[in-house]
């Protein structure tokens, strides 16, 4: 009996049998508890704790981690980049004087002088080791790594050409002049070209390291403007609830995330000012002094090739090639004329306006003086040549007697002297700024963390008073 009743029971009225109930998951259940304890006020107050802290700690995070990577973009632009740059420079400066070098040894004679020679070997060593220095810190596949690669190539062979060309002269050989010309063609269609394309290369990643090292934190930012919203928030609440002025933890997490955005802000202001201060002073400067310098080497290469080929090279309306470069390369240098200031456009106008002390424009007016010296010694040179006086032209390029050489090598003298302390301008402003960065990362997580503490114990202390 007992049996057909438990049957009957557990029937349904159709004769099957009932389906077992739904058993609720962990997480359905711990949203009722949730939904049930946001209607009580200490489960109010406890959902405020965690989300404050959690406000402060995304808020220090964030500045600890753009901080760091602009204080690394900043130390890029210092050890990096702008060495890189530098030594870009350096590569095209060594090229070009090697070619003027080997034009001015070939003018002498047979027998080059040792001085000559060294400079030569030197310049070529020195471009050797700078495209290994810089291979080692750049990708092959990249857009710098490509020009390293070629000039290695083409390097060799530019040496081998100039070998001969001495060889020739040595041998009283026509054809050592041909050699020559060809050797400056490969250096002015290949090898500038491309040391030209790796200088670029280099201040466009110094340009993108700037900017990377300059951009506002802007996520920062929010986010600290967000956690001191909450915290002003939570205790103007406090204060209605409870008519008490203070909240210590809530003003102790305030301060601190205060403190975070204040040093944030002022920290990342005056790096942004000692960055654009190193690239106004500093970096601006050394790119027009760097392509003076670029221009001055050609101009004097032109000018020792002018007499070299003696009219065999020339321009589609039948000038001779070299003097025209060389006449292009004061204009560049010192703007037209040959006279009185440089115009404003030219390499040493410019490096004039950027100069923003009396110790940067000196050299800067010294190279001029020379520049203006060694025009009018080359008309000299010309009109020599002109009348058919192939000697005193000579003797007028790179003799003893007031040569163009020597006003060269002055305003070579001059603008290394403007370089230098440009340099070294660079340098002073760009340690500054990044010097302001300095700490800020640590000591963002830190106070972070105790703000984030100071959070939990404020709420904890109104908690204390529901128990």
């Amino acid at each position: 009996m007992s049996a057909e009743l438990s049957v009957q029971v557990s029937a349904s009225p159709g004769g099957g049998s009932a389906p077992a109930p739904r058993r609720r998951t962990a997480w359905a259940d711990g949203l009722d508890e949730l939904r049930a304890a946001a209607v009580t006020e200490p489960g109010r107050l406890r959902m405020i704790g965690a989300v404050l802290a959690l406000l402060v700690l995304v808020f220090g995070a964030a500045t600890a981690w753009q901080v760091a990577d602009r204080a690394a973009a900043a130390d890029d632009v210092v050890g990096r980049s702008q060495p890189l740059s530098a030594d870009a420079a350096r590569i095209y400066r060594s090229l070009a004087d090697a070619d003027t070098t080997a034009a001015g040894g070939f003018l002498a004679g047979g027998e080059e002088s040792r001085a000559t020679r060294a400079r030569y070997d030197h310049d070529l060593a020195t471009a050797a080791r700078l495209l290994v220095r810089a291979s080692a810190g750049t990708p092959e596949s990249d857009r710098a790594g490509e020009q390293i690669a070629r000039l290695n190539s083409t390097l060799p062979q530019y040496a081998g050409l100039i070998e001969t060309a001495r060889t020739d002269n040595r041998q009283g050989l026509p054809l050592g002049g041909a050699y020559l010309r060809y050797a400056n063609g490969r250096m002015r269609g290949e090898l500038l070209p491309a040391a030209r394309a790796l200088y670029d290369a280099e201040n466009d990643r110094l340009a993108a390291d700037y900017d990377a090292a300059k951009t506002w934190p802007w996520g920062a930012l929010v986010a600290g403007a967000a956690a001191l919203a909450a915290l002003a928030w939570a205790q103007r609440r406090h204060y209605r609830r409870t008519n008490r002025v203070f909240n210590r933890g809530l003003v102790a997490a305030t301060a601190a995330a205060l403190a975070v955005l204040v040093w944030l802000v002022t920290g990342h202001a005056l790096a942004r000012s000692g960055l654009s201060a190193s690239y106004d002073r500093g970096a601006r400067s050394l790119r027009v002094l760097n392509e003076a310098r670029i221009d001055a080497l050609q101009a004097r290469g032109d000018e020792n090739l002018t007499l070299v080929a003696r009219g065999a090279v020339l321009t589609p309306d039948q000038k001779d090639f070299y003097e025209v470069g060389f006449r292009k390369g004061m204009t560049d240098l010192a703007g037209p004329g040959t006279r009185g200031a440089a115009s404003s456009g030219s390499r040493l106008g410019t490096a004039l306006a950027l100069a923003d002390d009396e110790a940067g424009r000196r050299p800067v007016r010294e190279a001029l003086a020379r520049i203006r010296q060694w025009q009018a010694r080359h008309a000299q040179a010309r009109a020599a040549d002109d009348k058919g006086d192939y000697q005193q032209a000579l003797a007028r390029v790179i003799g003893d007697d007031r040569p163009t050489r020597e006003s060269f090598d002055r305003v070579d003298a001059a603008l290394e002297q403007a370089l230098a302390h440009e340099q070294q301008e660079f340098r002073s402003a760009a340690d500054g700024g990044r010097a302001a960065l300095g700490g800020l990362a640590v000591g963002a997580g830190v106070l972070a963390v105790l703000g984030a503490v100071g959070a939990v114990l404020g709420i904890a202390r109104r908690l204390s008073e529901y128990r």
